[in-house]
């Protein structure tokens, strides 16, 4: 069975509260609800984990090697500062798809930059909540091409 590391970085745990007028008002409960769903309807299994600290993003990443397909990454604001987030998933060289609640392009300057993305397979951005189904099923039709 295809399993799938979904990750989560700072501030995301206050989803629900923090600025819901951005990022909705879904918890990072109910996104995780959801996505546990999804994946046992795709005959899928999944992880999912939130911190906000940068080393264990990094962690979690390095220990996703040889036990996960593929990564899906909210790094939150670490994708705009964080080579060393970039370099642990060019390391582990899984396919991860760089996600995000809000249309980062259309908010400030200094989030229109991704580490992320220049070695991401793919990019979703701006659909809130239902980013992560639409990762999901991103990252499952990749592999399912792989093979």
């Amino acid at each position: 069975m295809t399993s799938i590391l979904i990750l989560n970085g700072p501030n995301l745990n206050l989803l629900g509260t923090r600025q819901p007028e951005v990022y909705g008002h879904s918890t990072l409960a109910d996104i995780e609800a959801m996505c546990r769903a999804h994946a046992a309807a795709r005959g899928a299994e999944m992880q999912f984990a939130q911190s906000n600290h940068e080393g264990a993003l990094i962690d979690q990443i390095h220990a996703a090697k040889g036990v996960h397909a593929g990564i899906i990454l909210n790094a939150g604001a670490y994708t705009h500062t964080s080579i060393a987030l970039m370099d642990a998933i060019a390391s582990v060289e899984l396919p991860t798809i760089e996600l995000h609640l809000s249309n980062v392009h259309a908010r400030e300057d200094f989030r229109h930059v991704s580490y992320i993305a220049k070695v991401a397979l793919g990019v979703i951005c701006g659909f809130g909540a239902a980013g992560y189904p639409m990762a999901m099923d991103a990252l499952l039709a990749h592999l399912a091409q792989k093979g």
